[in-house]
């Protein structure tokens, strides 16, 4: 029998109340057309949350601040997005109880090895793991290299608007430019195929 997904507390359900049927890609406000601007969201700036198939690369000028990240990997260690400043940074967030993420890991830790010398650093965050031993095995049987700050209650994901990070879609996936905007934002699994191009993009652009 299928483990139900933990439910994030407090302002989570909330959230989930309020994009109850959306599905894995909830946009709030404008979407965007490729390269577009998003011109008629909320703040002005625009943005969206798609599936990876529908997936774009937001206008720089229609950008958001990533919100500061900081806290302890599953070892315990200190890790922050300011550790990786003038790198572009795929932030991944993903659950050991989560089919979709187990889905996508393989791909996104041979994505992270391929483009480590371009200047494209991995973060994960591990939510709604209470426990670190589950998230722990996750991280060994895929052989990830990269980092998770550990997010039991989902207080983490609760910094972003919900336009660029829906706090119930697990997994997802944002791309942050060298500048700390969020650059692509993935509701939902994605592979290497669908996020290469993206990260290319973000890769090639002036800092």
């Amino acid at each position: 029998m299928r483990r139900p997904a933990p439910q994030l507390p407090g302002r989570g359900r909330l959230c989930a109340a309020l994009l109850a049927g959306g599905g894995l890609a909830v946009a709030v406000g404008a979407v965007l057309a490729s390269g577009g601007t998003g011109a008629g969201a909320p703040d002005g700036r625009g943005s969206a949350v798609r599936a990876a198939a529908g997936a774009a690369v937001v206008d720089p000028g229609a950008r958001q601040e990533a919100p500061a990240l900081a806290g302890a990997d599953l070892d315990g260690q200190p890790v922050g997005l300011t550790d990786f400043r003038g790198q572009v940074v795929v932030l991944n967030v993903w659950g050991s109880w989560c089919g979709p993420c187990r889905a996508e890991a393989d791909g996104l830790e041979r994505l992270s090895r391929q483009t480590r010398d371009e200047g494209v650093r991995f973060l994960g965050i591990n939510t709604r793991d209470r426990d670190r031993t589950a998230a722990r095995s996750f991280v060994r049987a895929h052989g990830l290299s990269f980092p998770s700050l550990h997010d039991p209650t989902g207080e983490l994901l609760l910094r972003f608007p919900p336009a660029l990070l829906n706090p119930q879609s697990i997994p997802s996936t944002l791309v942050i430019d060298r500048r700390g905007r969020i650059a692509v934002g993935i509701g939902g699994a994605v592979t290497e195929e669908q996020l290469r191009p993206l990260l290319t993009r973000v890769v090639e652009e002036d800092s």
